[in-house]
């Protein structure tokens, strides 16, 4: 099989998925409305919108988030027989990606089409916001997730207003905006000397890049401990990664600064966060199903 073959296969394959994905968002909209329930599609797709035709995007389900007070019902509808087969990973609300209130986010969205439906998605300054502050919650662990912020920063319209982008959230959360973007620069070449926070994005705290080196070069991603049960190696493997936590993501656990020097109280704090919800969902998966 030559070069070529592989990547016609990629491009073949990704698209086949994004369609697949495509058919399910349109279904899922379809199917909240008719309860009255108006969702806004978030990453997977909503980033790919702004790669190129030529740079495969791929994703595996369906970020949807919902305002707080249509949470239960939605979540029950997703979860009735008749859409099971939707794979929709459903927020209430942005929850801690953004600090904006949702009716701010709501009527700053807009429409796109997919197969004649409307889709709901954010505009792309909150948008940005939202892929930054994910990306950074993740702990920075997946080096190729940089590429959406890349893409929706060199790829942003004309009528982007960075003064909504940055100066709508809190200092702190400015600062993590401008760092990811500056990461992107620094790894992936994306250009920001026409951006008005440029020289500040290139800045970086001494403790962030062997921290992000690390984690990439560790060769072991973070799993939830419940998935691992059955698997003491790994398990074991996982515990020890949490020992200590990743910085990145426990700076964006507490809300901290990254320009503080010493990470362990945020670490403490992210330990502290964690703990009870990992281990509610390890008792879950012995609790005797109905």
């Amino acid at each position: 099989m030559t070069n070529e073959t592989v990547i016609k296969d990629v491009f073949r394959w990704s698209h086949l998925n994004n369609r697949k994905f495509e058919v399910q968002i349109a279904e899922a909209f379809r199917y909240l409305r008719e309860s009255g329930i108006e969702p806004i599609l978030i990453k997977g797709w909503a980033a790919a919108r702004f790669y190129p035709s030529t740079v495969p995007r791929y994703f595996s389900d369906i970020d949807l988030t919902v305002s707080p007070t249509d949470y239960k019902a939605a979540n029950a509808l997703l979860e009735s027989g008749a859409k099971k087969k939707i794979i929709v990973d459903l927020h209430k609300g942005v929850r801690h990606l953004d600090t904006l209130p949702w009716n701010d986010l709501f009527e700053n969205s807009h429409l796109v089409d997919i197969d004649g439906v409307g889709i709901r998605i954010l505009r792309p300054e909150d948008h940005l916001r939202i892929l930054c502050v994910h990306w950074l919650g993740d702990g920075g662990a997946n080096k190729d997730r940089l590429w959406d912020i890349y893409y929706a920063v060199s790829n942003r319209p004309e009528s982007f207003d960075w003064d909504r982008c940055l100066n709508t959230v809190s200092d702190r959360r400015k600062n993590w905006i401008t760092l990811t973007i500056g990461l992107a620069h620094k790894y992936l070449d994306l250009y920001i000397d026409d951006l008005p926070f440029a020289a500040e994005a290139k800045i970086f705290p001494l403790w962030l890049i062997p921290a992000l080196e690390y984690e990439w070069n560790s060769g072991v991603p973070l799993m939830s401990l419940h998935v691992c049960l059955s698997d003491r190696r790994m398990l074991w493997k996982q515990i020890k990664k949490r020992i200590p936590p990743n910085p990145v993501q426990a700076t964006i656990d507490v809300e901290g600064e990254f320009d503080e020097k010493n990470r362990l109280i945020y670490q403490a704090g992210s330990i502290i966060k964690r703990t009870l919800p990992s281990i509610k969902r390890i008792f879950n998966v012995f609790e005797p199903k109905k």
